[in-house]
């Protein structure tokens, strides 16, 4: 078998080196059904290391037309079709067509990977190289690399373009200045909520007191530092799941989910009136403002209420806390709590102190101090 090599130039007019680049992929069988050469293709997907003198049947395993053992069957099968595997590799199917040598030197398969390019190219890392230069797979993974680069592109533009479409989603949803929701963000939450006949939950609307005065005396700047520092306040005060909103110009809505205990709500908007009331820093200037919250709650209806009534009633319940004087919140349909603090801040309106509620709920009288109605 080995005195072949040096006369394989002699036998088919071709040398080791030359039929390796024209075909990296072939097989030479002898007459004893061993392998004189393997091209460099075929040896790399192989797995076997070198495949010279090894059993061909033992590489290879032919299943179409025929299965056969043995050179002879197989030279009769001389420019037919193929169908083959690796035995390394069973599940992937190759294809080829073989013919045979003059003076009984056997037979020359040449096999190539068909339409299963791209998992050959896969499954043993080829390349250009594994390929010869006229080889029809080259065209297939110059279109392969080009889908998939194209593919690429397109999974990014899409990524990008689905970015754009979330990021102006949430800019549309979403106020500039402090960063919370917008009326519209609230009012589709809203209307979600009362959609959904197993959520209840307790809205507040906080109006801020004394914000006029800031804008009047300080300037459009330090209002919007305000704004910016109750958008801190209501973001810090609510929950994951919870929402809050600015839904005009120092109006803001608050929807508390899973919660329409008056105790717990009374806390949330007694918090929020106590930080808010925190003196805020303005340039040379200290910015004093505190808020007025009216309540509702979905557990207080006998029928599930619309959206439009939701807001009027927290609205009104609203305007109850200012009439009272300002810095407290109200229930809609109970009667509102306050408990005066003893730091006073200045007011130009005729009931023109600020109060501060600490507590839970309606239980929040002080000592000696009666709960305001």
């Amino acid at each position: 078998m080995t005195g072949l090599l040096p006369n394989l130039n002699r036998v088919i007019g071709l040398s080791g080196g030359a039929l390796d680049t024209l075909m990296p992929m072939h097989v030479w069988v002898d007459l004893d059904g061993r392998i004189v050469q393997a091209g460099p293709t075929l040896t790399k997907m192989a797995g076997q290391g070198e495949l010279t003198g090894k059993p061909a049947f033992s590489v290879l395993e032919l299943r179409r037309p025929v299965r056969v053992r043995g050179v002879q069957a197989l030279m009769r099968l001389e420019g037919r079709r193929l169908g083959l595997v690796l035995k390394q590799a069973p599940d992937l199917p190759l294809r080829g067509t073989l013919t045979g040598l003059p003076e009984g030197a056997g037979v020359i398969m040449d096999i190539s990977l068909g339409l299963s390019f791209a998992r050959g190219v896969t499954q043993f890392d080829l390349t250009l190289s594994d390929f010869s230069p006229c080889d029809q797979t080259l065209e297939l993974l110059y279109l392969n690399e080009a889908n998939r680069s194209t593919m690429r592109l397109s999974r990014h533009l899409s990524q990008r373009l689905e970015a754009a479409r979330a990021a102006a989603e949430t800019q549309a949803m979403t106020d500039a200045l402090t960063g919370l929701a917008n009326r519209r963000a609230m009012d589709l939450d809203l209307l979600r909520s009362l959609r959904d006949p197993t959520q209840d939950f307790g809205l507040l609307h906080v109006d801020l007191d004394l914000f006029k005065q800031v804008n009047d005396t300080h300037g459009h700047a330090a209002g919007d530092a305000v704004l910016e520092r109750v958008g801190r306040v209501l973001r810090s005060v609510t929950r994951q799941d919870d929402m809050a909103g600015r839904v005009g110009g120092d109006e803001f809505l608050i929807l508390v989910r899973d919660c329409t205990d008056a105790g717990h709500l009374g806390a949330i908007a007694a918090r929020v009136i106590r930080e808010i009331e925190v003196p805020i820093p303005f340039e040379n200037h200290s910015c004093e403002i505190s808020a007025s919250i009216g309540i509702t709650a979905t557990g207080t209806y006998a029928v599930r209420p619309g959206l439009d009534e939701l807001l009027v009633d927290a609205d009104t319940a609203l305007y109850q806390a200012k009439r009272g004087g300002r810095g407290r919140f109200v229930f809609h349909g109970m009667a509102g709590s306050e408990i005066p603090t003893g730091r006073r801040v200045s007011d130009p309106a005729p009931r023109g102190r600020l109060a501060r509620h600490e507590g839970d709920g309606a239980a929040l009288d002080g000592p000696g101090e009666k709960t305001a109605h």
